[in-house]
């Protein structure tokens, strides 16, 4: 049912949001027009206690596991670029190893992120590709955050995008990922395909959780 809320949706903007689903936590509810489900901004938590979940990751360049983990992006985008390509990985993390395996591939690879490497000159240039891995479920304001990662994007580039995929509303009640509390933006395959709409996109969907956006080149 949909609800009165003062609380536009944070990708669309529309108006028309329902409630979806309630845990003992807090509540999400659900976009009408874009799909994408968010948890109300009373639910958010605190910056610091969002660098706190952060700190306690593990990732590491030495850890295989979570090579292969990345590789379910990088193998895909790596693919679809040139050669000697230019990219960023955008919200690298307190151990960035993305930006590692695609120079081991050929290209040059910047980091950013807000906590860890803050430097915001990286973000004033375009890049040939662009990968954001378990990132956009942490956006406050997905629709400025997406839009400022596709401003990166040169013409005939790639937006590389990784974050599980919300299926429906039972799905969700049982989902792991919807239990963290630094999660509060989640995509489904429609959201994602209103995105591509938006921004005029090529969208391919790889797998339960990869997404990649390719911009245009300009016509002749």
């Amino acid at each position: 049912m949909t609800v009165k809320t003062q609380q536009l949706c944070p990708l669309c903007h529309s108006h028309e949001i329902a409630r979806f689903f309630q845990d003992k936590r807090r509540e999400y509810l659900r976009c009408q027009i874009c799909k994408l489900i968010f948890v109300p901004i009373q639910f958010h938590v605190t910056s610091k206690a969002e660098k706190a979940e952060y700190d306690l990751h593990q990732n590491s360049p030495e850890d295989m596991g979570y090579r292969k983990f990345l590789s379910r992006l990088m193998e895909p985008m790596n693919h679809r670029v040139a050669a000697g390509s230019r990219g960023l990985d955008f919200g690298s993390g307190p151990g960035p190893t993305l930006n590692l395996m695609f120079q081991e591939a050929g290209h040059s690879m910047e980091i950013y992120d807000p906590i860890y490497a803050n430097d915001k000159t990286i973000l004033n240039q375009p890049y040939d590709f662009v990968t954001a891995t378990e990132v956009v479920e942490h956006f406050r304001k997905p629709a400025s955050d997406l839009d400022q990662l596709w401003s990166l994007v040169k013409p005939g580039g790639i937006l590389g995008l990784m974050t599980k995929l919300a299926i429906d509303r039972d799905a969700f009640s049982r989902w792991h990922y919807k239990d963290d509390c630094t999660h509060i933006s989640f995509y489904s395959r429609d959201t994602f395909t209103w995105v591509a709409n938006h921004w005029k996109a090529k969208l391919s969907l790889i797998g339960n959780d990869v997404i990649l956006f390719s911009r245009p080149k300009p016509s002749a």
